[in-house]
């Protein structure tokens, strides 16, 4: 089962001879548990696709459908509540709450939706992260790769249908990078999460399940990296 179908997104910016078409026409679906790369030069489309999938930027045409629901049909109040509860964002530069410890950013979303975290979910993402020993240590006192690790615990706590990562590895030494797509890829597996990922980096792409190119608002699918 299609877990996200995009139907024919445009996105066209400015109007005229200015106008500027960063998506045109693209569409593709993803089934329950897949993780893709979506890779791409600087200004290709990438991040306005990514953007659009995570209900942060209105298209000019089209539609995207995550668990059979048409984002874009939602009134803003029900679109905020389906996002927080339903998507979840890793972000190249982290976002973490300085002032808060690692326990307290990884389940602030849920906080933040009027919920009581899973206790027990926390302390297997502590474990599964490798972050139980500094359950209490503040952002400052973490790793580059740690602080990631803090992201990807925030965003996989809600248990969302769709994980959206904007280039997780782009701060990150080799070794980090290696470890963080690790985890993303046990993720997938072993929760079910379906993952979309931005990376520039083509080695790190490969190591999805299926690679998608943007090139100019236009896109190809390479199609399964193990076929």
């Amino acid at each position: 089962m299609d877990l996200l179908r995009v139907k024919s997104i445009s996105k066209t910016y400015g109007s005229g001879e200015t106008a500027v078409h960063a998506l045109k026409k693209v569409s593709f679906s993803v089934p329950k548990g897949e993780f893709v790369a979506i890779v791409g030069e600087s200004g290709s489309g990438k991040s306005t696709l990514l953007n659009m999938l995570g209900a942060l930027d209105i298209p000019t045409s089209g539609k995207v459908l995550i668990d059979g629901k048409d984002i874009f049909a939602m009134d803003d109040k029900r679109l905020t509540i389906f996002r927080r509860r339903n998507i979840g964002f890793i972000f190249q530069s982290f976002n973490l709450i300085p002032e808060l410890n690692v326990e307290q950013n990884i389940i602030f979303p849920v906080l933040l939706d009027h919920q009581k975290p899973d206790k027990k979910y926390l302390e297997e993402l502590l474990n599964v992260l490798g972050l139980k020993e500094r359950r209490y240590h503040l952002p400052n006192q973490l790793s580059g790769g740690q602080q990631q690790r803090v992201a990807i615990g925030r965003a996989l706590l809600t248990r969302p249908a769709l994980i959206l990562a904007d280039e997780p590895t782009g701060n990150l030494d080799s070794q980090n990078s290696s470890e963080v797509i690790a985890l993303l890829k046990e993720a997938s597996k072993k929760y079910e999460q379906t993952i979309i990922m931005i990376t520039h980096n083509r080695s790190i792409a490969m190591t999805a399940d299926r690679v998608l190119q943007v090139s100019d608002g236009v896109m190809t699918d390479f199609g399964r990296c193990n076929e």
